[in-house]
């Protein structure tokens, strides 16, 4: 394993940012931050991990902040090793659920992003179990996507599922040598969150 991440789906070079726009039926907006840090972390498991800080704002106050950590194998698979999660309210912390760190009570890591996709490629994305079991589906590679950054053709569309939570069922799009640029909920919510721009580090 490495923390030089370099996988073209998703290349997170140290200093690299995305930003994004989410929103919802109801009219909420949220500003999503996203950055590869410097850091690494060791994982429970012994593996070394790149940490992703990801800030999520509303009304430019920050309403969830997550370290994220990931590591790439030999073959050029991303596997998602563990968050540390924290919702705020008024600047104090009132719910850490979602978090796992993959060796901790049992919980394990999980290809977030695979070496060379395919469609119809299945994957467990992590599992703690009981609380973060995502699973994700390679569904095309030649999807698009229009978003205030740019329109991207020839992008990666998998499909996230839970079986924690079986009415959930979203959509993810990732252009090559950028990452995911847009996310869709289609059941279970209305979520859609765009990318706003992306630098690379």
């Amino acid at each position: 394993f490495t923390t030089e991440i370099d996988n073209p789906y998703w290349p997170m070079e140290p200093g690299s940012k995305w930003v994004y726009l989410e929103s919802d039926r109801e009219g909420t907006l949220q500003r999503v931050d996203v950055t590869v840090t410097n850091k690494t972390k060791r994982i429970a498991n012994g593996i070394e991990a790149r940490v992703v800080h990801d800030v999520v704002k509303e009304d430019r106050v920050p309403v969830e902040i997550t370290a994220d950590w990931y590591a790439q194998d030999s073959e050029g698979n991303i596997w998602y090793m563990g968050e540390d999660t924290a919702e705020l309210e008024n600047g104090k912390v009132v719910s850490r659920a979602g978090s796992f760190e993959a060796g901790v009570d049992g919980a394990q890591p999980g290809i977030i992003m695979p070496a060379d996709p395919e469609v119809g490629q299945a994957y467990r994305q992590e599992h703690y179990e009981g609380k973060a079991e995502d699973e994700g589906a390679v569904l095309s590679l030649d999807a698009q996507a229009q978003v205030p950054a740019g329109h991207f053709p020839h992008t990666l569309m998998t499909q996230d599922t839970n079986p924690l939570e079986p009415k959930v069922y979203e959509l993810k799009f990732y252009a090559r040598d950028v990452g995911p640029v847009l996310a869709v909920s289609v059941s279970g919510g209305t979520d859609r969150e765009e990318l706003l721009s992306y630098k690379k580090g």
